[in-house]
């Protein structure tokens, strides 16, 4: 990186951090960026390097394609140095298989995993589904309720699964609170830190074990390649890797390079799209038609002095909810946007709205939550890009009066 190792006595600031990371001139040689090595197959020079080479498993030593070569072990290295307090970071080829893989390794028949109700969907069904026929019990729990999170562990707790906030309602969990508890009973603390990053919410040092993100999202930040991460400390580091070999979970090359490059202006990227988002959100709290905005970024908003305490940055994944409105008014809400996308996914240089409505996903908590409306109940979920929230504001103001046309067309 440049001419030579920055000092270590001087504290790096992120964006030095993000231009720095995973450049070991070993992985780079005499270019910037680290070569795409496609590879399965790698050669030995005899017989007993062979035999040399099946007793070491670790990044930075060639062995066979599952494990990697330097385009790979960069991303790894760089990903690893944006968690202070990780040993290392495994590679999965999809956020899904990332928080999949990372259950699969600490967790065992018999075991009881904690999941916060708030949880990404696909988190829900592989508790409910998966590790259900894998003898694995799970238990969800309030994501704002500390005492019944430690109520809820038993002698066979052997893991939580957190995700603050929550990807759809945004609730922020007291992270420090709810890990230490889990430390207490010896349970194995795992978040999906997707929404903050490392650079907005370093999960280790506030007491996670493990970190997860789809790297599809904002470290991809084009919507062009699907990945996973999960982090961790120590001897936890060791067991994913393991698990993660022993599942044949590769990523490849080419996602790898794309990841690396798109890492460099993440920063820059999640400065963008929190500001943009805060201005979005500033707004729709002054529509009639919004009952609840959710976006931890928003003074006021539920959530927002825990994200204020724990956290140095956001994103521009936020929801809101409709006041009084049906599903029907909300299609025809999202339905007249322009400058927004409807597909699934958040995290890119593109806008997306996506309806929701988490009334059946929810086992330990009500959807609406209690002292809301019961009319209101039907959200939106915004992903803000890199347009100009003016114009994303303009785009969202010509889908609330497609709405209200539609009401007036009902009556």
């Amino acid at each position: 990186m440049g001419k030579g190792k920055f000092p270590t006595d001087h504290p790096l600031g992120q964006g030095t951090r993000l231009a720095i990371a995973g450049r070991d001139p070993e992985y780079t040689g005499a270019v910037v960026n680290p070569p795409v090595w496609r590879a399965s197959t790698h050669l030995y020079a005899d017989t007993a390097a062979l035999k040399d080479g099946t007793r070491h498993n670790e990044d930075g030593r060639f062995f066979y394609g599952r494990r990697g070569a330097p385009t790979q072990w960069a991303l790894s290295d760089a990903l690893t140095a944006l968690e202070p307090g990780a040993e290392g970071t495994v590679l999965y080829p999809s956020g899904v298989a990332a928080i999949a893989g990372a259950l699969m390794a600490v967790l065992s028949p018999g075991d009881v995993l904690l999941v916060t109700d708030n949880a990404y969907e696909p988190t829900r069904n592989m508790a409910t589904g998966l590790l259900k026929r894998f003898g694995v019990q799970t238990r969800f729990v309030d994501p704002l309720d500390g005492a019944a999170f430690e109520a809820s562990i038993c002698s066979a707790t052997k893991a939580v699964l957190l995700e603050s906030p929550g990807s759809l309602t945004m609730e922020v969990q007291d992270i420090p609170a709810l890990t230490a508890i889990a430390r207490q009973h010896g349970v194995i603390s795992i978040i999906d830190n997707t929404w903050a990053t490392p650079l907005g919410f370093p999960a280790l040092e506030r007491g996670c074990d493990i970190a997860i993100m789809s790297l599809t999202k904002h470290v991809g930040g084009h919507s062009d390649l699907m990945m996973g991460s999960a982090a961790a400390r120590g001897d936890l580091y060791r067991t994913l890797r393991q698990t993660a070999q022993a599942l044949g979970h590769v990523v490849s090359p080419d996602d790898a390079s794309l990841a690396l490059r798109s890492l460099r202006t993440m920063g820059l990227r999640l400065d963008r799209s929190t500001h943009s988002a805060l201005a979005i959100a500033s707004w729709l709290k002054g529509r009639a038609e919004v009952a609840h905005v959710l976006c931890p970024l928003l003074p006021g908003a539920p959530g927002h002095e825990l994200w204020t305490r724990d956290f140095t940055g956001g994103c521009g994944l936020f929801s809101f909810v409709i006041k009084g409105r049906s599903a029907a008014a909300r299609s025809q809400l999202i339905d007249a946007l322009q400058l927004f996308g409807i597909g699934y996914s958040w995290g890119g240089y593109e806008s997306l709205a996506i309806p929701f409505d988490p009334a059946g996903n929810r086992s330990a908590t009500p959807w609406p939550p209690s002292g809301w409306d019961t009319g209101d109940r039907y959200g939106i979920r915004l992903s803000i890009g890199l347009e100009d929230p003016a114009d994303l504001i303009c785009d969202l103001a010509t889908g609330f009066a497609a709405m209200e046309q539609a009401d007036m067309e009902q009556e």
